[in-house]
């Protein structure tokens, strides 16, 4: 049976599957980059995309652009698939996300991932590596965007579709750029950071830093290439992955 919460993708249901792996997107991404991930999967694991507000088939619903707004709703949407174990999986912004919803559900009690596991994001008590760009004009923005190699150029390129997506971006970068951390007693469970050694928004010491945040195993995972390292690396990384989640 297809499920039909509008924050949840599951592409190849396995509802005998022992664990489920929620992913969450980068900033102006969708479900799309993880639409193909269950192909590197094993049958054990059941794999869910997040599909946030403001993109894909939630288009005309307005993105959220503070995550305080964002969380009671999103582990609300997750409440009806968490009763096995999961793990949650963020890239850059997902990575941020997925921490704080963490928390979220540690403060309010509700079931935890039995993983986090943070993709391209620095450690969340460090500061960001560049200045803020959400405020920025449009010209100057999309600038910004083709310098950061995760929008298509062909999307770039056409006036129309960027203008469909511009208040994705804008909303998706005022929610990165606006974080705050704020400390809490580290996590418990099992943190694992992958990144490249090639990315400026994540160097290997930032991500080495994610150790502090968890009392429980560490480790971090290197692969070759840029931030979007995951789009050539989907292979090698969901092995990874799939070797993390079923220690």
């Amino acid at each position: 049976m297809m499920n039909k919460n509008p924050w949840l993708v599951v592409s190849r249901p396995l509802p005998q599957a022992p664990m489920r792996l929620f992913c969450l997107p980068y900033a102006g991404g969708g479900t799309a980059v993880y639409n193909t991930w269950h192909r590197y999967l094993p049958d054990t694991i059941e794999l869910v995309s997040v599909r946030l507000p403001g993109r894909e088939s939630r288009l005309m619903e307005r993105p959220f652009t503070q995550l305080d707004a964002l969380l009671p709703e999103l582990g609300a949407a997750l409440a009806e698939m968490s009763d096995k174990p999961f793990a949650l999986f963020g890239h850059s912004m997902g990575a941020m996300i997925a921490f704080e919803l963490t928390r979220w559900l540690r403060r309010e009690k509700r079931p935890l991932p039995a993983k986090l596991l943070v993709s391209g994001f620095r450690a969340p008590h460090l500061p960001p590596n560049r200045p803020p760009i959400h405020h920025l004009p449009n010209a100057e923005f999309i600038a910004e965007m083709k310098l950061l190699g995760g929008t298509p150029q062909e999307v770039l390129a056409h006036t129309e579709l960027l203008g469909l997506l511009l208040p994705l971006l804008r909303a998706d970068f005022t929610l990165v750029e606006r974080y705050v951390w704020e400390e809490e007693r580290p996590l418990t469970l099992p943190i694992t950071a992958f990144g490249t050694p090639n990315d400026p928004i994540a160097t290997p010491a930032q991500l080495a830093a994610w150790q502090q945040h968890t009392s429980g195993a560490f480790a971090t995972r290197l692969f070759s290439g840029d931030h979007f390292y995951l789009r050539k690396q989907t292979a090698n990384l969901l092995a990874a992955v799939t070797a993390e989640i079923t220690k």
